[in-house]
């Protein structure tokens, strides 16, 4: 079919390319960006504008989703280089796309790389940034620092087990050595707060969580290289290779850029072979955000952080935070240490690890194998002349009495339990053992919380939900009426996932009289719920739709972390 020649726009002259490339080069950004800037014309206008003047169709980001990587001839690490893609259609017809168009001298790179029929395209230099940035998950820096070869993979278990520069990787004689090392450094890179090694019948996969959410990373069709690499983690962590039967925890530390890094390292048995678990703490980052940390950066509600507050400056009493692995409860409970942190009280804390510092303030990390565990701690902590107490997280009936015991004994005492919701909580410690009448009498409160996702500033878009995503979202399309919703397109910034940051939706149940009277009786859970809503009690679902009406987030995300009421 012949494609009908349109003229060039009369605004896009020599003159204008020459200045687009001359800007482009001086600050360091691609030339359409450049071009777009200096023309002020949207991006659509200047994609539609050069590819009259080139004669190249240009590739929006969902045509470029719709067609599949091919790596086989022009590498990753090449194309994220040269900002270039080589991607095949549904048709198996191959297309070369350069986020430059202007860039002669790539296509005639691509003509010598690329054997064969093939056709040319180009596509916006952020959408080709974000699809390239969306493949980095599987395709990661370490298949540019491992070649797998065919044969044994020598001394991958004679590594030793020391601190490591990753500095070095490119160094080091060991293939699995580098393999592992350079996972780390991805993973610390990509923001990720987890590594898992996956073991399957076909080899090993790898996967980060980022933002909460866990996707693969890379995949290595070797059964016998995963083997090694679980081998070389437990020797970093010092753990037993030759015990594979039973689970494992560690931890260990590596330097990456200049910074030292902790790994708490779990190992688990599978049906094809361990799974390791690492959990990634830069405790100097982290130390750093924490000079400024509040509850206001974690992106509370208003309402809910004052009632916080109050429960925080109560002078005695007990404060639970509950919710998940990975929810941001220790996160929490340190903003609210540090806002009540004045230096006139006694604050002591004890965990399992210790994963912030916060000045001023006595820390004690868990160790069970020296029989520091959080009940025999939590006694000592008792004999210190403590104000405030932080036990990271209540386990067993043992601790729970003794930190009830505290609460009930002049002492202001925050702690942590896994629950659900905040009315789950009080069954965990009905089931713990622990003497109702104590607890209530010691609990003022119980903030409930998870992690949901933002958009991404960078690529706001308006969205107009379907009817399917509202019935599964269980509300009507009223409820939405004069809201503007906003989703993340997908770009450079978030990774092609359209989200980046996460915050906090919270629910937070203050025990009156009243419900202290009602869990006496066991009443049922939604007459507690009824109680709580009389009370202006907002339940985390009511705060996620609030936050998907002012355009933060959407309802897929909410649907996520939040069950349908």
């Amino acid at each position: 079919m012949n494609a009908i020649v349109q003229p060039v726009p009369g605004w896009l002259t020599p003159t204008l390319l020459n200045e687009a490339a001359t800007a482009a080069s001086a600050e360091g950004e691609p030339v359409l960006v450049s071009l777009q800037r200096l023309s002020s014309r949207s991006p659509e206008d200047v994609l539609d504008a050069v590819g009259r003047h080139t004669g190249l169709p240009a590739v929006s980001l969902p045509e470029l989703e719709a067609m599949a990587p091919d790596f086989s001839l022009v590498s990753y690490g090449e194309c994220l280089e040269r900002e270039c893609l080589q991607m095949t259609d549904a048709r198996g017809v191959r297309h070369f796309v350069s986020g430059n168009p202007l860039d002669a001298a790539l296509y005639t790179w691509a003509a010598h790389k690329i054997p064969g029929y093939f056709r040319l395209a180009f596509s916006h230099p952020l959408e080709l940034k974000a699809m390239l940035s969306r493949l980095e998950a599987h395709q990661q820096a370490i298949s540019q620092v491992i070649r797998l070869e065919q044969g044994a993979i020598s001394r991958a278990n004679g590594a030793e087990s020391e601190e490591i520069s990753l500095r070095s990787i490119a160094r080091d004689e060991s293939q699995v050595v580098r393999l592992v090392n350079s996972t780390l450094y991805d993973a610390h890179k990509s923001g990720a707060s987890d590594i898992h090694f996956e073991n399957t019948p076909l080899g090993l996969v790898i996967k980060y969580r980022i933002d909460g959410v866990l996707g693969a990373a890379r995949q290595l069709p070797d059964v016998s290289l995963a083997e090694q690499v679980i081998s070389r983690v437990k020797v970093m962590a010092e753990l037993d290779i030759g015990e594979k039967r039973v689970p494992q925890d560690g931890r260990f530390a590596v330097n990456i850029a200049g910074r030292e890094i902790d790994f708490r390292v779990s190992v688990m048995p599978g049906l094809f072979g361990e799974d390791a678990v690492l959990r990634i703490l830069d405790k100097q980052s982290l130390t750093a955000e924490l000079a400024q940390l509040s509850l206001d950066l974690l992106g509370i509600e208003a309402s809910a952080q004052q009632t916080i507050r109050r429960l925080a400056s109560q002078p005695y009493g007990m404060l639970l935070v509950t919710g998940p692995t990975g929810s941001g409860k220790t996160t929490t409970l340190y903003a609210t240490l540090s806002e009540i942190n004045h230096g006139d009280d006694k604050i002591i804390t004890i965990e399992d690890p210790v994963e912030y510092q916060l000045p001023g303030v006595l820390q004690i990390p868990v160790n069970e194998r020296k029989g520091l565990t959080f009940a025999k701690g939590l006694r000592s902590i008792l004999r210190h002349d403590p104000d405030r107490i932080l036990v990271g997280e209540i386990r067993d009936r043992e601790t729970a009495e003794i930190a009830v015991q505290a609460a009930l004994t002049g002492h202001l005492v925050f702690t942590t339990v896994h629950a659900n919701n905040v009315f789950d909580v009080l069954s965990r410690f009905r089931h713990m053992g622990v003497d109702a009448y104590s607890f209530v009498t010691a609990l003022n409160g119980v903030v409930a919380q998870r992690l949901v996702r933002l958009n991404c500033p960078h690529c706001l878009e308006a969205c107009e939900p379907d009817d399917g995503l509202l019935q599964a979202s269980g509300i009507a399309r009223g409820v939405l009426a004069g809201h503007l919703l906003q989703r993340g397109r997908g770009c450079a910034h978030c990774r092609g996932t359209g989200y980046k940051g996460r915050r906090a939706l919270t629910e937070v149940l203050v025990l009156n009289d009243e419900m202290r009277e009602l869990i006496l009786q066991q009443a049922p859970i939604a007459r507690l719920k009824e109680v709580a809503r009389v009370h202006g009690m907002a339940s985390m679902r009511q705060e996620a739709l609030e936050a998907v009406k002012r355009g933060q987030t959407t309802l897929q995300e909410i649907n996520r972390v939040t069950f349908v009421e």
